[in-house]
This record gives C-alpha cells, structure tokens and sequence, in this order.
C-alpha cells in the first residue's frame, strides 16, 4: 500500500481481547471482525481513517500481542511491524488497553513506552466499568505514563476523533526507538507490580456513604467468575458446549423456514414469469429452467448461512467461544493438537480458506500440520445448502426440528471424524515439544444485536458474491451439457437428458457411482462440486427438474424435492431413496471438494504432494464410506 507522504502513521498494538481491532474498523470503516480469543489476526492490517475525521492518517492493525518479548507468532509480527521496518516510519503507537483489565495491559504499554515510541493510550471498555459504579483518573494516568490518554467507546465510536487528533500533534520523541533488551526476573517483576499499583490508583469504584476504593470493576469479575464455574466446570462444560452448538444448528432450519418459503415464491414466480415473457422455446428454457432454477436453489438457503453466521457472531462477542477453546484444549491436547487449533478449526465451520491461514498462528511445526489437514473436514457453509436439500427431502413434511437436530449430528460428525484423523496423524508424525496455549478470557458482555446482524450480513453477502459468478459459470455449462445436442422435439425429457453431451458423459462415469446408489446424473452434479460445493444443488436442479415432467410447480424447492422422489433409474428402481441420501451426506461430509482449499492447502502446507494426498485420502474415504453405508443399510433392508 502506497503511504502519503505527508500523511501520519500510526500503529495500534494491544493485548488479545484489548478492542483493538473494533477501534481500527471506527478509525478505517474497513469494518474488519474482532474475534475474542488470540490467533484471528495473524498478519498486519494498514488502512486509512476515514475522510469524516479530518485529514488522512495512515495505520496498521497489529495482531494481538502481551509483550515485545515475543513467544508467539502474533507477538514476533507485532514486534517485527514495529522494529523490522516493513513501514517505513511509524510515528505514533497508540497502545491499546482493556479498562476492565487494566493491571495486565499496562505491562505492554510499559514496554512500548520504554522502546522510545511517541506513545498514545486509547482506554475501551470504560462503560463496564462505569456501569459498575466505577470511573477511570484519565488525568492521573496520562501524567504517570507521560503520555496522553483517550477513553473510546467502542460501541458508538466515541473518542475517535479526539484520538486522531493526538495522532496529528507534532511528537516530542526525536530518537529512533530501538528494540527492547530482555527484562531479567527481578525487573519484569517490578514492571508487573508497577501496572498493578497504577491500575489499583487510577480506577475507583464510588462506594455509598464512604467516599471511594479501588476497584477494577469487581462485579464484572465477580459475574464472569459465577459464570465460569459453570461454563469452564470440567463435567457441565462441555455438556452446555453441545447444547447451545446443538440449538444453534437446529435453529438453522426452524429459523429459517418463513424466509426460504418467501424466497421459494419469489423464485418460482420469476421463472413462470420469465417464462410467459420468452416463450417455451430454447432461451425461455435457459433462463426459466438453467438460471433462475439453479440461482433460486441456491438462494433458498442464504437464510440459513445468515443464521448460522449471526448464531456464531452472538457467541463470540458474548465472551462465550474463548471459554469454548479453553474446554476443548484438554481433549485437543490427545490429539495432537491444543486449544489454539480451536481458532482455525471453529473457522473452518464457514470457510476453510481463511481458516488455513489462520493456523499460521500455532507454534508447534506438527500441531499446525495436523490442524491444517483436518480443517477441510470441518463442516463449511459451502455444504450448508446440499445438507439442507437432502435433509429437506429426507424429512419432507416433518417438523422443522427434526431436519435441524440431524443437521447438528452432522456437523458433531464432521468433528468426530476429524479427531480420529487427527489422532491418527498424531501417531505417525513423531517430533519432541509442544506449543504453549495461552488465552485471556474477556468478561462477559451483552452482544450488540445490531453489530452482530450487519457483521453477518456482510459475511452473508461476501459468500453470495464469490458464490454467485462460479454457480452462474457452471449452470450455464450444464444447461448447454444437457441441452445439446437436440433430439426430436416430440421427444424432449428424458429422452433429451440421455442423448445430450453430459449424459454421455455421465454413462461413461456412471459404473463408478452405481455402488453408492445413484445414477450417472448424481455422478456429474458430484464432479461439478469440486469447483464450489454449492454448484451440487444448481445442477440437480437443472438435471432433475426436466422440462415436460408432470410435477408440481409450485416452488422450486418443492419442484425438485418432487422430482427426486420420482426419479428413477435405468432398472426402473428409485434413485434418492433414505440408504443413498444418507450415503450422499457422509460422501458430502467427508470429501474434500474445494479447488480453493486445495491451492491454499500447497501455500501453507509448504507441498502439492501432501495437498494432493490430502484430495485423494478425504474423497476416497468418503467414497468408500459412502458404499459401504448403502449397501450395509440395504443389507438390514433399509431402502
């Protein structure tokens, strides 16, 4: 990114948890997500303040670090921003420290004060504290420091302009800092006690009748600890974990269901229009039939993928997913893992891309291995609507939350068979030493509903975009695949389906998909996953939904519901039957059907051998699981 040359730059460093990251998207309108647990930011991040504020100030979003002594990945960048020079000139740090965690955040601000840094203190979270009867000696603190000190309320953006402002003032600091030489024991003992002395003078809590008394916001404390013994107790830990998981997925469906029946509607009424505009012939068939079916089977299920993102978004700025990695390091830890794979991991649920990168943030060369070959497991939004339509068919006319609790099963599954490769991994990759896992737990706090909605909607509509261009790409191709060439007018259909190009195709490859159940038409939808797990329903519902079929119209989710069930194959026998669909979601489960993941996957894991051998190993396994799931069910005679 190319700086200003007149324009301020300051950086922002803070402890994990600190409000750092919601200040930088106040100060940049980049709205980027704070996450609370250590390991979402694992690069640097420069932006440029918004016009509103005044002239331009260049800054850097650095990751989350305790100390300029680096022990983790995200602190060695911290410190390599400040001291490596990939900027060429940072001219302020504005140090950013959590009111309600005060004692420990000092520590850093200490560090990057003695380093020489032109240094500017942004205090957060200062309204729990003052909702606890408690107030913040900005004066006082600013004077002990020697440096001026900005309250920022990180809900309405308060002090923002104010802190920009300190940015723009000449600095007093002519010396370049220079990189910090090591404390010994006494001294870092010292400096831990002068944070707590200072926190304990500058925070006071108004006490009735006797004037004040220190007091870094103990009711907070005292809640989040009650809290605690529940949340983090060793035996109703994880049942609570499992139950709140499994009344988010559940609601998924149940949620959900009023808005995919308005967008059913809205769908299917756009077809019979589009439809009625352009005719029965060829290019009514494409847009009716090849582009708004397969983009209206598609966007059935955007309302479930933004419940599954604002579900997530509630726990983690509730303070409840850090308590989440905490439980999980322990069992993580026989795996061959630790609770920082929880980060990358809980990513993985909606996109294993961002989810790999992630991973660069665990120490240990193994542990990191192993998270980044399980994570394609991880249940993705990507199958989040394939789960829906063959669940939808599985449970047609049941209560919503019947399909919602086998949803859950599936994403407990999804984990279930990525410990157990994990564990196998574990066993065949010997080295020595273990990476260190530490997490500060932030206090619990009432999620903004508000903030929690538009940061789901944009990762809702991110998905939609990326997704949008690849399943118009590949609807196009399979209409024409299936489409050309033509045969007879009067024998439009089936007769259509098996004479075009993809069904001669599909017969080649058909032998290959018999054993799991299905034809070669659920073989091609199969294939075209590859290129985006959500092209799997666009091409069943080109495939299935033939034109000239006897079946209801009256939605496109019901239309091809309706066209599975009736589908048969070449001996007449029924093709989606509860034996196949059930082979079908283990097959979706399992396999590793991502081009992106697979190019991001020989980026990280340093080799295109072991990304290849990851391709092959998670879709033969699915395959063969698959199998052996519906010929062992039809054996125990269940169709």
């Amino acid at each position: 990114m190319h700086q200003d040359p007149h324009s301020p730059v300051a950086a922002l460093v803070g402890a994990p948890n600190s409000g750092k990251t919601t200040l930088f998207n106040w100060l940049t309108g980049a709205r980027f997500k704070a996450v609370n647990y250590p390991g979402a930011t694992v690069d640097y991040a420069v932006g440029r303040s918004q016009s509103r504020y005044g002239d331009t100030v260049t800054l850097i979003d650095t990751p989350g670090a305790y100390s300029l002594f680096p022990k983790s990945p995200d602190e060695h960048v911290t410190v390599d921003v400040l001291f490596g020079g990939k900027i060429e000139k940072i001219e302020k740090v504005i140090v950013v420290v959590d009111a309600t965690q005060l004692s420990r955040h000092l520590y850093l601000a200490q560090q990057v004060i003695d380093a020489g840094f032109d240094v500017i203190l942004a205090v957060t979270m200062v309204d729990l504290v003052r909702a606890d009867g408690g107030e913040l000696n900005q004066k006082q603190l600013g004077e002990t420091l020697k440096c001026p000190v900005v309250l920022i309320d990180g809900t309405l953006g308060g002090g923002v302009d104010e802190l920009l402002q300190e940015v723009r003032r000449q600095g007093s600091i002519k010396e370049t800092p220079k990189t910090l030489s090591p404390w010994n024991s006494s001294m870092r003992e010292q400096k831990l006690k002068d944070s707590v002395a200072l926190a304990e003078s500058v925070l006071v809590r108004k006490n009735k009748g006797n004037g004040v008394r220190p007091s870094p916001a103990p009711s907070l404390l005292l809640r989040t600890a009650q809290l605690d013994q529940w949340f983090l107790n060793r035996y109703f830990g994880p049942l609570i974990f499992l139950a709140i998981m499994t009344g988010l997925f559940t609601s998924i469906f149940w949620l959900a269901t009023p808005f995919m029946d308005l967008i059913d509607e809205g769908t299917s009424f756009l077809a019979e229009q589009v439809r009625t505009s352009l005719g029965q012939g060829l290019w009514g068939d494409f847009f009716a039939d090849g582009v708004v079916a397969s983009f209206g089977a598609f966007l059935i299920f955007v309302p479930q993928i933004f419940i599954l993102f604002f579900g997530i978004g509630l726990l983690e700025d509730s303070g409840y997913l850090a308590r989440a990695a905490t439980l999980i390091d322990r069992p993580f830890s026989k795996l061959g893992l630790n609770g920082r794979s929880f980060v990358p991991l809980l990513s993985g649920f909606a996109c294993a891309v961002p989810a790999m990168m992630a991973a660069r943030t665990i120490g240990s060369k193994k542990e990191r291995w192993i998270t980044l070959f399980v994570i394609p497991l991880m249940t993705c939004s990507a199958r989040l609507p394939v789960y829906a339509l063959l669940l939808s068919f599985l449970f047609f006319g049941k209560a919503a939350w019947i399909p919602g609790l086998a949803l859950a099963f599936l994403y407990i599954g999804a984990v279930v068979v990525g410990a157990l490769v994990a564990a196998v991994l574990d066993r065949f990759i010997k080295t020595s030493g273990r990476s260190l896992f530490m997490l500060e737990l932030p206090l619990y706090r009432r999620p903004l509903v508000r903030v929690v909605a538009r940061n789901a909607m944009m990762r809702t509509k991110s998905y939609v975009t990326k997704a949008g261009p690849i399943i118009f790409l590949f609807a196009m191709l399979i209409w024409v695949g299936t489409t050309f060439p033509r045969v007879d007018s009067h024998q439009l259909g089936e007769n259509q389906l098996q004479a075009s190009y993809l069904g001669q195709v599909g017969h080649v490859i058909e032998p290959v998909f018999e054993p799991m159940g299905v034809d070669w038409r659920v073989g091609v939808g199969l294939l075209t996953a590859f290129a985006a797990r959500e092209v799997l329903v666009s091409s069943l519902a080109v495939m299935f939904n033939v034109p000239g079929d006897d079946v209801e119209e009256d939605s496109v989710r019901n239309s091809l519901i309706l066209s599975m069930q009736q589908a048969t194959n070449r001996s007449g026998n029924p093709i989606f039957t509860v034996a196949t669909v059930v082979g079908l979601l283990f097959f979706v489960m399992v396999s590793l059907q991502c081009l992106s993941t697979t190019a991001i996957a020989v980026r990280e894991l340093g080799s295109w051998k072991v990304a290849i051998a990851q391709v092959v190993a998670f879709n033969l396994l699915g395959y063969v699981g698959a199998v052996m799931l519906v010929q062992g069910l039809r054996a125990l005679g269940v169709a």
